[in-house]
């Protein structure tokens, strides 16, 4: 039994629901087609499909192994274009993640595009605001925001975030403007889940530490929080590219950025291979520049902000997430 093409007719008949559709797709006999996945079984040892009257099905073991036939047979091609030096369309599946926030600001728009560019390709987008194992959840790129601790994984830098302090030009001419993290305590604060309700975080003759704010409201999402500063409620501490739109329209003013804690870095990461499949590379060569300039932009909009420490701080309970 040759096995690449046992699998390859395992996967044509997976995703064609039948044997006869997967037969004419690959262009063999119906009964060679049943045979290689009876023999693939057999060696297996294990049942891949459920066959009833009305459809096929994939058992528990069939799903787990389609899955890594897919990935295994993408790897063989990409591999066999590498070395004939074939241009090829790149083609294939590919699962990128990402935080909630940055990647419904920032990553959805560069996959819509690179997914219009590349047709041959099917990507599914998780965006959560966990760190996801890129090797036990089959995923192939990752946006992380956070110091990276030491991986095997290859990490590209894209650029920096900051947590900024915000407030509406109508609130300031209100309530006038803080001077220092103290004075929060004086003003109208709006807090979200991540930032902890009593405190904010800011850095003070070079420490990080904690100030007591007085919060007018809170709510559970950053978007919300926004929203009801640039209603002029009062002041919120949120992820630079979260207020961006609102400080570059003018809705929101960056408020003390020299007591704002060290920015975090914002990097690209993925499993080191020699030969990364076709697929995945296209897709960094595309999304890297493009996520560089988006937060090279954020940083023109919001301002510089305080730099990068050489030896940043602990994590610390109730800073902000950056999802």
């Amino acid at each position: 039994m040759d096995r690449l093409e046992a699998m390859s007719a395992f996967v044509a008949v997976a995703k064609a629901g039948s044997f006869s559709a997967a037969a004419r797709e690959l262009g063999i006999p119906l009964a060679t087609m049943s045979r290689r996945v009876a023999d693939l079984e057999a060696e297996l040892g294990a049942r891949l499909l459920r066959r009833s009257t009305r459809k096929l099905s994939l058992t528990d073991g069939g799903q787990l192994f389609y899955t890594a036939c897919v990935r295994i047979l993408d790897d063989v091609r990409d591999a066999a274009s590498s070395v004939t030096g074939e241009h090829q369309a790149p083609k294939g599946d590919l699962a990128v993640t990402a935080p909630v926030g940055f990647g419904r600001l920032h990553m959805e728009p560069i996959v819509l595009e690179f997914l219009a560019a590349n047709p041959e390709i099917n990507l599914r987008l998780m965006l959560v605001d966990h760190f996801v194992n890129l090797v036990e959840e089959r995923v192939d790129a990752a946006v992380r925001i956070a110091e990276l601790a030491d991986s095997r994984m290859v990490a590209r830098k894209l650029g920096h975030i900051r947590i900024v302090l915000c407030a509406s030009p109508d609130y300031l001419a209100r309530r006038g403007t803080p001077k220092h993290p103290r004075d929060l305590a004086e003003h109208d604060c709006i807090a979200w889940s991540a930032l902890g309700p009593l405190s904010w975080w800011f850095r003070d003759s070079g420490v990080d530490q904690t100030f007591p704010i007085r919060v007018r409201m809170s709510t559970t999402i950053a978007e919300s929080a926004l929203a009801a500063a640039e209603a002029g409620i009062g002041i919120v501490q949120t992820t630079s590219y979260q207020a961006e739109r609102g400080v570059r329209d003018g809705r929101l003013v960056v408020l003390l950025p020299q007591f704002e804690c060290a920015s975090t870095p914002v990097s690209l990461i993925y499993a080191p291979n020699r030969l990364l499949p076709v697929r995945l590379r296209t897709f960094i060569d595309f999304a890297v520049p493009r996520l560089e300039e988006r937060l090279r932009s954020i940083a023109k909009s919001v301002g510089a902000g305080t730099q990068p420490s050489a030896k940043p701080p602990a994590r610390r309970r109730g800073r902000a997430k950056k999802g």
